[in-house]
């Protein structure tokens, strides 16, 4: 595991990263919205602003999100989907969880309950 870098807008978006055995995991509290979705796009991102090939978001922290979140992982998923890289959720709140299965977002990107089984290889 390498080191943990802090991103955080005040009262809506904290995230950290970390590298675990090549994935990026992406531990994210708070609410995603419209003020903070530049917020999550940064955590996503290397800190030279490319896409990680494979990237695991913990939304165990996060207590909403809207629109402007789906379409951050819609458009990750897409970026590194076409390199053979993949973007998967983990432990999302059942209240987040409901949205992206709403919206159809599970069928794209795969939500898993922890994030040991989202760091799983081959899944």
């Amino acid at each position: 595991m390498a080191h943990t870098e802090r991103t955080e807008r005040r009262g809506h978006l904290h995230a950290e990263h970390r590298e675990v055995e090549g994935v990026r995991v992406v531990t994210l509290r708070g609410e995603i919205d419209h003020d903070v979705q530049d917020v999550l796009s940064e955590a996503l991102r290397t800190e030279g602003g490319a896409l990680p090939p494979r990237i695991v978001a913990d939304l165990a922290g996060v207590t909403f999100m809207d629109s402007s979140g789906i379409n951050v992982f819609v458009a990750t998923h897409q970026q590194v989907g076409s390199a053979d890289g993949w973007v998967r959720i983990a432990a999302a709140q059942p209240s987040v969880l409901r949205v992206l299965q709403l919206v159809g977002v599970d069928t794209l990107i795969t939500c898993h309950p922890t994030i040991e089984q989202a760091l799983q290889p081959d899944l």
